[in-house]
């Protein structure tokens, strides 16, 4: 009898995943392109801009944990979906806060922000989970690169079309736009989006194939379903305190202080350190998000090829990691050249290397506990995405300083290092983090109850 050749249904979920994470950033952006706009039409200030600015950061962060515990509780698929559809409604509802006063608009701009943060927070928890569910192991590194890739996408492909949408119409269309598409993603979702079990469209050998070989494909059963089960604050503790996830939420921490910079500062050097004018930064500030996004889809696929040559996971996923963090390290040199081609040269090379060691969530995928998979998720996003605050402001005070961006670059380079030092000294072997049940008050020892039970 002829073999029934597996079903891709997995790769349909990934392009789900890279889709969605592409208009996720692109909402992010959107306050970005609109900004100066905005700015100029509502008469605000660039403090009181700077403060509308951090809203998202600050919520987001927040959110983790809660966002990641929801995802545990009732699954990806739902929650996600309601994830989708609450920032794209909170971003098209900032389209319309130009209809009041001053004083109103800045609060709501304020709020709105906060919330596309907040309901931003489950998402990248989620892509691990579903890729956890989806993929086996061999394949995770490639899975999580490419969803983690379209931060970079988004940047090439959405802020141009974001532009001119705000050139030709006004600001307060590009929020109108990006929030719909979202919207209307999120009923795509619904339709396109479950676990391998109850995919309509997977069959047994695709199953089978992600379950032997280390998929979690009942991550998401009997969710939502008013079961007691859900994440205990005793795991929490148990990860705070596991040194290779500590030496993971670090490294991650140090790796976004590398996007972060590329995200806020960079155009900026370009301007003053550099000479450039603001036209000519807006483009050569594309090309680190290029390189970026050819590094980290390299990085998995660099990954998982040792995995399948016989090399541990340890190896697998440090190699491509450490390796291209040192690359990053290059944007140190910078400060010994003067031609323009051979400083983005050395910036795109840095943004490339930080995009072959972005391997973060693929970690998380492997080492997550199954029981935890989305609060671990929220957890490693949150200490990640804390340099999304605390790194514009470290550069900030020193340019303010020293008067050049000489020692910001260094200090972009330490966070490089940094995390290599950690994935080197702390993080060790990479595994699946085994959490221990903490017994609850009355219960029987697991060896008293086994015996009761076998004497009824």
């Amino acid at each position: 009898m002829q073999k029934t050749k597996p079903t891709h249904v997995r790769y349909l979920i990934l392009l789900m995943l890279f889709l969605v994470t592409t208009i996720n950033y692109a909402d992010r952006a959107t306050i970005a392109i609109a900004g100066s706009s905005l700015q100029k039409s509502l008469g605000i200030d660039a403090v009181t801009l700077g403060f509308i600015f951090s809203a998202f950061g600050w919520a987001y962060v927040a959110g983790q944990i809660p966002g990641g515990w929801l995802l545990d509780r009732y699954g990806s698929k739902k929650v996600y979906a309601l994830s989708i559809f609450t920032w794209s409604l909170f971003t098209v509802l900032q389209g319309y806060v130009g209809e009041f006063g001053l004083s109103t608009a800045i609060f709501l701009l304020f709020a709105l922000r906060f919330m596309v943060g907040l309901a931003e927070a489950p998402s990248f928890p989620g892509n691990a989970r579903i890729v956890a569910a989806w993929f086996p192991t061999s394949e995770r590194g490639t899975a999580s690169a490419i969803f983690n890739s379209a931060q970079y996408f988004a940047t090439v492909l959405f802020a141009p079309i974001m532009g001119w949408i705000v050139y030709t119409f006004g600001w307060q269309h590009v929020f109108i736009v990006m929030g719909s598409i979202g919207i209307l993603f999120s009923l795509i979702w619904l339709k396109v989006i479950h676990s391998p079990r109850n995919h309509p469209k997977i069959n047994k050998e695709e199953f089978d194939h992600i379950a032997n070989n280390g998929g979690m494909v009942d991550m998401d059963q009997d969710k939502g379903k008013g079961s007691a089960s859900g994440p205990k604050w005793d795991y929490v503790r148990q990860l705070l305190t596991n040194r290779m996830m500590l030496g993971i939420y670090l490294a991650q921490y140090c790796i976004n202080g590398i996007t972060y910079f590329f995200l806020t500062w960079f155009p900026v050097y370009l301007v003053q350190e550099r000479g450039m004018t603001i036209l000519k930064a807006g483009f050569i500030a594309s090309l680190p998000a290029i390189c970026g996004f050819i590094g980290g889809v390299l990085g998995g696929i660099i990954s998982d090829y040792l995995l399948r040559k016989g090399h541990s996971l340890t190896v697998a996923r440090k190699a491509p990691i450490i390796g291209g963090l040192l690359l990053s390290t290059s944007i140190v040199t910078c400060n010994y050249v003067d031609i323009e081609w051979v400083v983005v040269g050395f910036m795109a090379l840095a943004f490339f290397g930080k995009g072959v060691g972005a391997l973060g969530w693929a970690v998380m995928s492997d080492a997550s506990p199954k029981q935890i998979a989305g609060l671990s998720g929220g957890l490693f996003n949150m200490f990640g995405n804390i340099a999304s605050i605390t790194t514009p402001i470290v550069i900030g005070y020193i340019i303010s300083t020293t008067g050049s961006f000489k020692w910001a670059l260094v200090f972009v380079g330490a966070n490089a290092l940094v995390a290599v030092i950690s994935y080197i000294f702390i993080v060790g072997e990479i595994k699946r983090v085994e959490l221990k049940e903490t017994p609850q008050k009355g219960a029987l020892p697991a060896s008293e109850a086994e015996l009761s039970q076998a004497k009824l």
